[in-house]
């Protein structure tokens, strides 16, 4: 603090997310910006998103991977139509634990009930867009009030510091409590005698003798052996990348999925599903795209646009076709079928992307 304080002026701080030039230069967040750190209790990885909605494809690649969502707040704005943008696509994009960080405070006057005017109209939203737990804190950024330490300013508030909450909210679903998923990467053929499954475990436990099922086939096996890496193991569970051998030989290949025979997960070639178009090429309904779906593949066609979803306000309106930036609720055929899950219960399973099958960009996000 005092060899900041004899630089002169403090620290910019927003220069440690803003790094390209552009966002300097205009003040404004760009692309999505990752930046690590780590406390005593846990490791962090945030994603900084942009809030302007030419930047909203940007904002959901932050937010597809993300376990929780931390939406900043003007305390002198409240609630404004990119605080109602953000939360939908996180809402969209199975966010469920959201942390709503009322900032500047100090320009507020420390006000309680500021404070408590901005928590009730977000958390209206939240309920309306399906948010299960939002945790709000007020905040002053500029000499850290509740950011680390309890702030003597605001004595009427009673909660954690941003910092203890981040510190002790479970970090995602147990996953390991839901049913058996694996989606095969890679057939693993080492030597003539040897036949692995290889992926990464999205959900569930496996162990030796479990009784399982291959999809979309549907045949029956149990499992013979469980590798993690080279070394034989009795059982995995979920987020470990682990080899299966099976009891029978079952023709399994890249995009199938081996899954608990009790609560095994639906195939099929036709969809509903919600999706934010990416391309600057509008969405028109009839044209081919490549689908991918984890390892999975096929040629997916939009059949209909049922309703195009504004997403500042979450009302739906008819449309014929998606723009850039847009969520739209359609109808897709396949060209095979292929297991999936809806996106609610299962990421892995649920979420896809559409790409272009002449330029092989990006074309869309989409949820089951």
């Amino acid at each position: 603090d005092d060899e900041l304080a004899a630089l002169g002026d403090p620290p910019d701080f927003s220069r440690l997310l803003d790094g390209l030039a552009l966002e300097r230069e205009q003040g404004i967040t760009i692309d999505v910006a990752y930046r690590y750190f780590s406390t005593a209790k846990r490791d962090f990885i945030v994603a900084d998103c942009p809030g302007h909605a030419q930047y909203t494809r940007n904002m959901a690649t932050g937010a597809s991977t993300a376990s929780l969502a931390l939406v900043l707040v003007d305390a002198r704005k409240g609630v404004l139509t990119q605080t109602r943008r953000h939360s939908y696509i996180c809402a969209l994009l199975g966010i469920r634990r959201v942390v709503l960080a009322v900032n500047k405070m100090d320009v507020a006057g420390f006000d309680a009930a500021t404070f408590a005017r901005i928590e009730t109209e977000y958390r209206e939203l939240a309920d309306k867009l399906g948010i299960d737990s939002v945790a709000a804190i007020p905040l002053s950024a500029l000499e850290g009030d509740n950011l680390v330490q309890r702030s003597p300013r605001m004595p009427w508030y009673s909660g954690p510091t941003l910092l203890e909450f981040l510190e002790q909210v479970p970090a995602q679903a147990d996953a390991d409590a839901a049913p058996m998923r694996l989606p095969v990467q890679w057939v693993n053929r080492h030597g003539q005698d040897f036949r692995g499954y290889a992926g990464n475990l999205v959900s569930g436990r496996v162990a030796v003798g479990d009784a399982v099922v291959a999809l979309p086939s549907a045949r029956r096996t149990q499992v013979a052996r469980v590798f993690d890496g080279d070394k034989d193991v009795q059982s995995a569970v979920a987020g470990q990348a682990v080899t299966l051998t099976l009891a029978d030989e079952i023709d399994l290949a890249r995009g199938d999925v081996i899954a608990a025979v009790h609560d095994a997960p639906e195939v099929a070639d036709q969809f509903a599903a919600h999706i934010l178009w990416m391309d600057e090429a509008p969405l028109l309904p009839g044209r081919l795209y490549f689908l991918q779906l984890g390892p999975a593949s096929a040629v997916a066609r939009v059949t209909a646009i049922r309703h195009r979803v504004d997403v500042d306000s979450q009302e739906s309106m008819p449309a014929t076709r998606l723009e850039m930036n847009e969520v739209g609720y359609v109808h897709l055929s396949l060209d095979h079928a292929v297991a999936f899950e809806p996106y609610a219960k299962n990421r892995a399973l649920g979420g896809f992307v559409l790409i272009d099958r002449q330029s092989l960009a990006t074309a869309a996000c989409g949820t089951l």
